[in-house]
């Protein structure tokens, strides 16, 4: 194998030369023709086999400076700025066009930094964890959702993410929900969650070019393994900081106006159900209708959620009152 493609860039560089054809040289009755690139230079370049005298030594491959360039015939001038290179040219009706970005290739240049986008990947997991320790929607998951836009929107707009990227990040958040707030434990869900945002994440990064193996694998495996170092210490930064702030913040003088510090008394009148409830207590009623083991009971005209302390019991039964908990009255059967 690597004779054939080495033979095959061998023949590339001569016929690239040989392309720039000979050029005709009269010394006195003689013509020369010459080549205005040496073929033989041009395969020295990638072949270290080959020894042209003054040129190149067996074993190296050439490499001109400049100069060197210029004397051996492989450049046609050596200038300093674009305006010499168009007068050498001989080019004397022209328009220069500057790339100048715009205020928003800037901002997306800024929002691309590693900085930031780890910056943003904090906010993101920031923002779901003081959510999820918070009820009902607020600030927080606000600012995830601004820091998802915020790392997502460069990226595709470059042409990095992908829709299918953003989709497996968008259900890996999903799963993760699921998984705190319906399946008890943690478990596939979870772990299938946490793998999802993790990978939507870090292949977001990624140039999608590099799955089609145009790259050499050392390139690609460093451009996802950055990305991936670039996720996880972020993640595990904020992470860190969630668990310090949610300490430290709301407990400091700076946050106390939004907690409430006062303490509601019970000698001052403050209670957190009404004594009519525990006045129950030692009453008898019926089952208003089967307890298994909660259900309602009614007492004295009136129902009450009730709690069975021992075994089921039917509808129509005849109950007693022996304790008042959580906001159910506790009952047991009487004959």
């Amino acid at each position: 194998m690597p004779e054939k493609y080495q033979s095959y860039m061998r023949s590339t560089m001569r016929a690239t030369a040989e392309a720039h054809g000979k050029d005709t040289i009269i010394n006195g009755n003689d013509t020369i023709l010459k080549w205005r690139r040496d073929p033989l230079i041009a395969e020295a370049m990638v072949d270290p086999r080959i020894y042209i005298e003054g040129v190149s030594d067996t074993g190296k491959i050439v490499a001109f400076t400049a100069s060197e360039a210029l004397e051996n015939n492989y450049c046609e001038a050596i200038v300093e700025n674009i305006k010499e290179l168009l007068e050498h040219a001989e080019i004397e009706n022209y328009e220069l066009k500057q790339y100048k970005p715009t205020k928003l290739d800037n901002l997306i240049a800024f929002l691309m930094s590693p900085v930031i986008q780890g910056v943003l990947i904090m906010l993101i997991v920031g923002g779901i964890y003081f959510e999820l320790q918070s009820p009902g929607i607020g600030f927080a998951l606000g600012a995830a959702i601004v820091g998802a836009v915020l790392y997502f929107a460069p990226l595709y707009l470059e042409g990095l993410a992908e829709n299918w990227e953003m989709v497996i990040f968008v259900i890996g958040l999903i799963l993760i929900t699921v998984e705190i707030f319906v399946i008890p434990g943690f478990g596939i869900a979870g772990i299938s969650g946490i793998m999802l945002t993790l990978t939507g994440l870090v292949l977001s990064m990624v140039d999608n070019i590099i799955f089609e193996f145009e790259f050499h694998g050392a390139e690609a495996i460093g451009s996802v393994l950055k990305s991936l170092m670039i996720v996880s210490i972020s993640i595990l930064l904020s992470l860190i900081l969630s668990l310090y702030l949610s300490k430290k913040a709301l407990t400091s003088n700076a946050f106390s106006w939004i907690v409430l510090n006062s303490t509601q008394k019970k000698e001052e009148g403050f209670i957190g159900v009404e004594n009519k409830q525990k006045d129950l207590i030692g009453k008898t009623g019926i089952a208003f209708t089967t307890l298994r083991p909660s259900g309602k009971v009614e007492i004295e005209d009136e129902t009450y959620d009730a709690k069975s302390e021992i075994g089921y019991i039917e509808k129509g039964e005849k109950v007693k009152v022996i304790d008042y908990r959580s906001g159910q009255v506790y009952v047991v059967k009487v004959d």
